[in-house]
């Protein structure tokens, strides 16, 4: 049996289109320092630092792990880096609680970030070959198709990606750390908003944002001492696949759906929709959050669309998905992952303020990344498992 793994600290920094105020190294030490400060414990105490971040050509500084080591109080300590594309966020953090539940560590620091502004990551999505494919610049037109593909076989009318940008961008309000906030939002105003790859509209994407958000993840032994509540991880689950092979389903990729199969198990979950309290899901652009509700198994296939429509996933329905207004309101893509896992433990510690889902004890931080072919999902509760 592995070692129960907390969550004792937490920490973000304000997501905005430029964070011009602060070097990358600032950046991340704001966010690191405020986890700390959350755990009640300094530099010292952290035995190593596990850090993840998107692809270097976002920010155009290579393998940036190296000069940040001292900035995160690494110095003489392990530091490992992790990368699995947009996922990255998310599988960083399961890479830091394995450390943690095989025993190696007591407490472990995790952080994950972006500063787009300093480079430009459609331009990054976009190089032609032979160094990668072009992705028909940005990820919107790689994912534009899936979208349509979703829309032709669900029969789901095309108002649905709409209902999720109003939903999440109200749900962004009550979040001080989150980037966009438009008062007054609705689906006339995101309607207005022009067709940037069809069905996708202006405001149904995320934007580009510069943040960092950190955890320090412990032992059950250091979560006794910790002075706030834990949030306890129940169960966590990475899996992988190509973005191209025969058969492949990019709108529900096998990836997905085992991930989120192995998560519940872990988690003695059997009905996710009704089990978990809330989810926190890596939604980029708004018709992803029908995709994932069946992807993740809250409903039945082609029935996604019907849970959006009906309210099932807003603020005051029965599982709310995305209270801190999710990846629509806040993306810096190497930590958009990281946030969703935070955002999970900060509901189950009853400490999201105005976003709090009220009576939360479990929930699901998910992530996914590349061409949909990598995914991470943790769930926390606030017992012990």
């Amino acid at each position: 049996m592995a070692n129960p793994c907390a969550v004792i600290g937490i920490g973000q920094t304000q997501y905005k289109t430029k964070r011009l105020d602060v070097s990358m190294a600032g950046l991340l030490r704001e966010a690191a320092r405020r986890a700390l400060d959350d755990a009640g414990l300094t530099w010292k105490d952290i035995d190593a630092v596990v850090v993840g971040k998107a692809p270097d050509l976002f920010e155009g500084v290579v393998m940036p792990e190296l000069f940040l080591a001292d900035a995160l109080g690494a110095t003489g300590k392990p530091l490992m880096r992790v990368h699995t594309a947009g996922s990255v966020g998310g599988s960083t953090a399961i890479v830091a609680a394995n450390l943690i539940q095989s025993g190696v560590h007591e407490r472990v620091l995790t952080i994950a970030w972006e500063k787009q502004s300093e480079s430009n990551a459609t331009w990054a999505l976009t190089v032609n070959g032979p160094f990668t494919t072009s992705l028909v610049v940005g990820a919107g037109g790689y994912f534009a198709p899936h979208i349509r593909a979703y829309m032709a076989r669900s029969g789901a009318p095309d108002h649905i990606g709409t209902l999720v940008a109003v939903k999440d961008r109200q749900n962004a309000l009550r979040n001080p750390y989150a980037h966009l906030k438009i008062p007054g939002i609705s689906r006339e105003m995101v309607e207005s908003t022009p067709m940037l790859w069809e069905p996708i509209r202006y405001l149904e994407t995320c934007p580009s944002s510069d943040g960092a958000c950190a955890m320090v993840l412990a032992s059950e032994d250091a979560a006794k001492k910790a002075p706030g509540k834990p949030a306890w991880v129940h169960g966590t689950s990475m899996r992988s696949e190509p973005m191209q092979f025969a058969g492949r389903d990019s709108v529900s990729p096998q990836g997905g759906k085992d991930a989120a199969a192995d998560v519940y198990r872990q988690a003695g979950i059997t009905d996710p929709r009704r089990e978990l309290d809330c989810a926190e899901v890596y939604v980029p652009f708004s018709w992803y959050e029908p995709m994932w509700l069946e992807n993740l198994g809250f409903c039945g296939d082609n029935e996604g669309w019907k849970l959006t429509e009906a309210g099932a996933t807003a603020f005051d329905g029965d599982i709310p998905w995305n209270a801190s207004g999710g990846v629509l309101s806040s993306n810096p893509i190497g930590a958009s992952g990281m946030i969703r896992f935070a955002e999970a433990a900060l509901q189950v510690r009853g400490q999201a303020g105005e976003h709090q889902v009220d009576g939360a004890r479990r929930a699901l931080g998910h992530a996914y990344g590349g061409g949909a072919q990598f995914f991470a999902m943790w769930i926390v509760g606030d017992e012990k498992p």
